[in-house]
């Protein structure tokens, strides 16, 4: 566990990137649905997420053989540093959700290769993996709902090609 620090470093940088794309008056002009959490509660679950990934993450680092598993850890980390600056910052609701869905796979992939190591590892990735899916499905619906805008508009443009 000498590593957690590490880690929890790692995931607090990542965690940046919301401190610097915030929400703001373009999300509160969103459609959302009536499922959508209250903007204070996502840095209290991203908190208790990022603690419990860099604690798998310490745990897989003393595991010999674990090149693939710390890998994969380290691209999900990566993909989730996107996502706020694209969404948030670029008022990109399409390209968030297809980064929150890469970042969805590479965390099963991570947790899958956790768990070939260490299944209390694997398990403390499950929480951000139903997390994930629920951002998803949010991210998602947002879009959807808010199609008619320029920025959903430009958003669907630049992935199908069509202006």
């Amino acid at each position: 566990m000498a590593l957690f620090p590490v880690f929890l470093l790692t995931c607090a940088a990542a965690g940046m990137a919301g401190v610097f794309f915030r929400p703001g008056a373009w999300y509160r002009g969103l459609d959302k649905p009536t499922w959508t959490p209250p903007n204070r509660l996502f840095p209290v679950i991203w908190a208790v997420l990022y603690v419990l990934i860099a604690l798998a993450a310490a745990r897989i680092a003393e595991v010999p053989d674990n090149d693939l598993a710390l890998g994969l850890w380290g691209l999900q980390i990566t993909i989730n540093t996107l996502w706020s600056g694209v969404f948030f910052g670029l008022h990109r609701m399409l390209a968030g959700a297809l980064i929150i869905a890469a970042l969805w796979v590479t965390v099963l992939a991570t947790t899958v290769a956790f768990w070939s190591l260490d299944m209390t590892a694997a398990l403390m990735m499950v929480p951000y993996l139903i997390w994930g899916t629920y951002a998803l499905a949010l991210n998602t619906s947002v879009w959807l709902r808010n199609r008619g805008r320029d920025d959903a508009q430009r958003d669907e443009a630049a992935v199908t090609g069509k202006r």
